[in-house]
């Protein structure tokens, strides 16, 4: 579509032919046939009603190209509910956007760390328990993280140090000391 064109017949277009009796010269006459065969202005459609495209070629045979539009096997809508299967009571959580007091583990294991403590809660059978309890002097928790394999914690404190922990024997295997800011 030509809008310029579509624009100029609307508000321009018809202004010559609603005063027929106004007396031009043949110059300029032919003068402006010229310019409506140059400019294509004595067109009839402002829309270009053509036939369509002729249809691309194939350069590769369709057994060995794929489909551009693959029906996609349509996966099952989930169900999100409205209400909670479980709650975690986190009374002592330090509300604090820095510290990393939470983490799930690749073996569906919780530690959370909340003040002081950190507690493991399965999430296979429901069951917590108390991993370790830091002093005052180098608490409270300021980081729980996951191996990846699911059985050793990494616990940050205050005081900068990192504790190394299995959590299938509860035993505290290397404690690495932090720095001095």
């Amino acid at each position: 579509m030509d809008f310029d064109y579509a624009h100029y017949m609307l508000t321009e277009g018809r202004k010559g032919k609603e005063n027929p009796s106004v007396v031009s010269s043949p110059s300029k006459e032919a003068y402006w046939k010229l310019m409506a065969e140059t400019f294509n202005m004595n067109r009839t459609h402002i829309l270009a009603f053509k036939k369509k495209p002729p249809t691309a070629v194939k350069l590769i045979p369709h057994e060995f190209s794929s489909p551009v539009h693959q029906s996609k096997p349509s996966k099952p809508k989930r169900h999100i509910p409205q209400t909670s299967e479980k709650t975690l009571d986190a009374p002592d959580l330090i509300d604090d956007y820095y510290l990393n007091l939470l983490d799930w583990g690749s073996s569906n294991i919780l530690a959370i760390a909340l003040g002081s403590t950190v507690y493991l809660w399965d999430g296979l059978n429901g069951s917590a328990s108390e991993l370790v309890t830091i002093d005052d002097e180098n608490g409270p928790v300021t980081s729980v993280s996951w191996a990846a394999d699911g059985q050793h914690i990494a616990i940050g404190l205050n005081s900068s140090d990192v504790q190394l922990w299995d959590s299938t024997a509860n035993q505290l295997l290397t404690l690495r000391d932090g720095h001095q800011s």
